[in-house]
């Protein structure tokens, strides 16, 4: 049987423990991570986390042993790759720890040999350096500068290295003096366990305004759907009683059913309906309806008398939308249908 160093049994120790003992367990990569800032990390962590760095291989180790303990914990298995790794623990919710992580994340300069992540540009402008050498030295690596009232200028936006090439070395130093810092620095979440389940990075990044756009979305599609269906509830009893009483006093119009709400419409259906037909025979009239006419606007005859009956309805003004949170569009969802 081979050997096996005691600093391993004791690596894979200390990573069980901290499986064991925290509510979410997730991989995070630390590839390229500068000393400094690695310590910096560690020491912001300290209060919500436990970050161990371990060799990938007794990372797989530890999670494969802890299964029994945490059902599906070895899920995380799989997304152990080639870059280097560490495990960290807490007791924050997975999404939670994950927002964290990504809000801690800070741009640094690029050293030469790091991939862009995204289009590196150089802006046009002044700079701080006086006329020097180093108007040549922005020319070697492809950066347009000249000599402008006694200062070095960029001429003219530059685009030096897309996103997915490498940095070259001596143009990383020339970002440096630009004060342009490319990479950005901090634990890169891979996966994290939490309850039984392993979520994927692409699940941990919830973008909070589209979410929150669609549950609000939600409740106003369920509040059309109850106030379409009738279905009775604490936010739809007034709106489905209002709506039941304006169609209740629109049938009693078209009905010519007098009632204390619908006789001042039925007169005014009425009043309009005989203007209407006065119009059509003006020598026949009276003076007295002659006058009455000349002074009311000439509408058809069925004006004002449609599938409304007359009963006018105010137009009301769009409300202004009132700032929802994502608790309070939630809890609205579940006061229509609970």
């Amino acid at each position: 049987m081979a050997h096996v160093a005691q600093w391993k049994k004791e690596t894979v120790a200390e990573l069980q423990d901290v499986i064991k003992n925290s509510q979410t367990v997730a991989l995070v990569a630390i590839n390229g991570i500068p000393a400094p800032q690695m310590q910096k990390m560690r020491s912001d962590l300290r209060s919500k986390a436990r970050l161990r760095v371990a060799k990938n291989r007794l990372i797989k180790i530890a999670l494969d042993s802890s299964k029994d303990e945490k059902e599906s914990v070895d899920g995380l298995v799989d997304y152990i790759g080639q870059q280097q790794l560490a495990i960290v623990g807490t007791d924050m919710n997975a999404f939670s720890f994950f927002k964290e992580m990504e809000r801690s994340k800070t741009k640094a300069p690029a050293r030469g040999g790091e991939t862009a992540p995204e289009d590196i540009v150089v802006k046009a402008g002044p700079t701080s350096f006086k006329p020097g050498p180093i108007v040549g030295e922005f020319g070697k690596v492809g950066i347009p500068a000249a000599i402008e009232g006694g200062k070095i200028v960029i001429k003219k936006d530059k685009t030096v290295v897309k996103a997915g090439e490498k940095i070259p070395r001596d143009l990383a130093q020339m970002l440096a003096k630009l004060e342009i810092f490319p990479i950005t620095v901090g634990l890169d979440v891979i996966a994290a366990y939490e309850d039984g389940t392993v979520f994927d990075k692409s699940v941990l990044a919830v973008d909070e305004e589209a979410y929150l756009s669609n549950v609000k979305a939600a409740s106003g599609s369920a509040f059309n759907l109850a106030m379409f269906i009738g279905y009775v509830s604490d936010l739809t009893i007034e709106p489905l009683i209002a709506k039941a009483a304006s169609e209740a006093l629109n049938l009693a119009v078209n009905a010519a059913v007098p009632t204390s709400e619908s006789i001042e419409a039925l007169i005014a259906k009425a009043q309009r309906e005989m203007m209407a037909l006065a119009s059509l025979a003006p020598e026949a009239l009276d003076d007295e309806l002659k006058e009455a006419l000349s002074s009311t606007p000439q509408n058809p005859p069925d004006a004002g008398a449609g599938g409304d009956g007359g009963a006018e309805e105010k137009k009301e003004e769009p409300e202004e939308e009132e700032e929802v949170s994502e608790e309070d569009a939630a809890a609205g969802l579940g006061a229509l249908f609970g």
